[in-house]
């Protein structure tokens, strides 16, 4: 994009804040078994790839809300025998890490989260997954990912080793959209949707 069209910090922001609602708003709209549907394929998708069948030590993430489930897929990487870390929210906003124990092992958390009650294992933690798999709301052509705003993922990704299979989990119509930059945005080298995985 030549230099004058790029947009500037506060228009890039209000672009990604108009992106979020209609995504959000979209997700809300989709009926129940459709997105059973979606978490089932979306991880089979990624049992099946060879970076997920290799790790040793994953990161991922609970869903929450209308966001793609990761239920199906937490449990079977850990009936495979799999390390899986979990994020905890802090208060500046960063994440702290700690390992499933399964979902009776999950605890209420600000924002409508569900958190691990295990020992935390510190921000740092994430930079020693295989696979990191993250939310998102959309990811551009290039994995530019767009998120919910509050940054914590961003600062997640910029701790994980460069060469790192980082996912970002979506819906089909989310994947390849157009995701304003901004400075700070950490990109992604896959996204998992229900048709399949994407590589960037």
């Amino acid at each position: 994009m030549p230099r004058e069209q790029t947009p500037s910090g506060s228009a890039a922001a209000a672009a990604k804040t108009a992106l979020r609602d209609r995504v959000v708003t979209s997700r809300r709209r989709r009926p129940l078994p459709e997105r059973a549907e979606a978490a089932r394929a979306v991880a089979e998708h990624l049992l099946a790839s060879p970076e997920v069948r290799r790790a040793a030590t994953l990161a991922a993430y609970v869903a929450v809300g209308s966001e793609p489930g990761t239920g199906l897929l937490l449990e079977a990487l850990r009936a495979s025998g799999r390390r899986v870390l979990l994020p905890v929210l802090l208060p500046d906003g960063d994440l702290d890490w700690a390992t499933y124990g399964g979902e009776e092992h999950l605890r209420r958390a600000p924002l409508g989260l569900l958190e691990p009650d295990g020992e935390r294992l510190g921000p740092d933690a994430v930079a020693g997954a295989d696979v990191v798999l993250v939310p998102g709301l959309a990811v551009a052509a290039d994995g530019l990912r767009l998120g919910r705003g509050g940054g914590s993922y961003d600062r997640a990704l910029a701790r994980v080793p460069l060469g790192t299979f980082t996912c970002v989990l979506l819906h089909d119509d989310e994947v390849g959209l157009d995701v304003p930059r901004e400075p700070h945005d950490r990109p992604v080298t896959a996204a998992a949707s229900p048709s399949g995985l994407t590589r960037f």
